[in-house]
């Protein structure tokens, strides 16, 4: 995972990945292996960190789904936060509101995971 590209932050055994601006055919791939890959290096918790992103298209949708169903089978707690009204209504027509929890900040996304060993961000550079 490109750290560089995706930002991620450890906070104890939950990560926070930050995703850029825009979400689409171009990078859905790389977004999905970077999350995957913060679940295989053992998260408990994970918060995508979509407070920046102003679109999202279908296979974006589909990183996030994938990423949900591994987290599912790892036992680990997927999150997002995201407050901006066009990624917010493609969550709602498509119903990912529904299967992983979306927090409108990352501070209430990180409150809301099980795991929150940790006094601050261990970043990974």
């Amino acid at each position: 995972m490109s750290e560089e590209r995706f930002p991620l932050s450890w906070y104890g055994r939950t990560a926070v990945v930050r995703l850029p601006a825009e979400i689409d055919l171009t990078i859905a791939d790389d977004v999905r292996e970077a999350l995957l890959s913060v679940l295989n290096k053992g998260a408990l918790g994970l918060v995508v960190d979509m407070t920046a992103t102003t679109f999202c298209d279908s296979a974006g949708i589909t990183a996030l789904v994938r990423a949900s169903r591994r987290a599912d089978a790892t036992g680990a707690t997927i999150c997002v936060a995201a407050s901006g009204p066009p990624v917010l209504r493609v969550f709602s027509l498509v119903g990912i509101d529904r299967l992983i929890d979306i927090h409108p900040t990352v501070d209430d996304a990180r409150a809301s995971l099980p795991d929150q060993e940790g006094s601050g961000p261990m970043t990974v550079a």
